[in-house]
């Protein structure tokens, strides 16, 4: 089942089980996609990796959001927003540990043939291709720097 086909099944769950949260939320991812596949040039499709980095990004923006609520003393909100994205990150593939993305990012660093900083860029190319979706960005780029130096 296509995970537009999941949010919009388990939105039903959630209205039979009056669990407020998770409809806000799901109701949310879907209008999400629901404009993703009708943006120009979408030809009414959304593949499963663009939902799941469509759901990222909204894990990103629910925990930064949360980070300001909690600088602004307000963590009633704060607490929304990590419950909604909780919501989420049960559809999003699990994370790389620390020890996992270290090996990885190794195994390509010997893969590229990289040897200095001066290599960055054809690692980073590799990384973010290959371990997208089980690590961020940021920790990728910030793994790839401490091997490389």
């Amino acid at each position: 089942m296509a995970l537009f086909e999941q949010i919009s099944e388990d939105i039903k769950a959630a209205m039979k089980a009056r669990d407020k949260v998770a409809l806000e939320t799901l109701r949310n991812v879907k209008k999400v996609f629901l404009e993703a596949k009708t943006a120009p040039g979408a030809n009414d499709t959304l593949t499963d990796d663009d939902a799941l980095k469509l759901m990222q990004k909204l894990v990103k923006q629910g925990k930064d959001a949360a980070q300001i609520y909690v600088g602004q003393n307000r963590q009633d909100l704060a607490d929304e927003e990590l419950a909604q994205v909780a919501v989420i990150e049960r559809y999003l593939p699990k994370m790389l540990s620390a020890e996992e993305l270290e090996a990885a990012v190794k195994q390509i660093i010997e893969a590229v043939g990289a040897t200095s900083m001066k290599d960055m860029g054809k690692v980073m190319g590799t990384a973010t291709k290959q371990l997208a979706g089980k690590a961020e960005g940021r920790a990728i780029n910030e793994m790839v720097k401490k091997l490389l130096a």
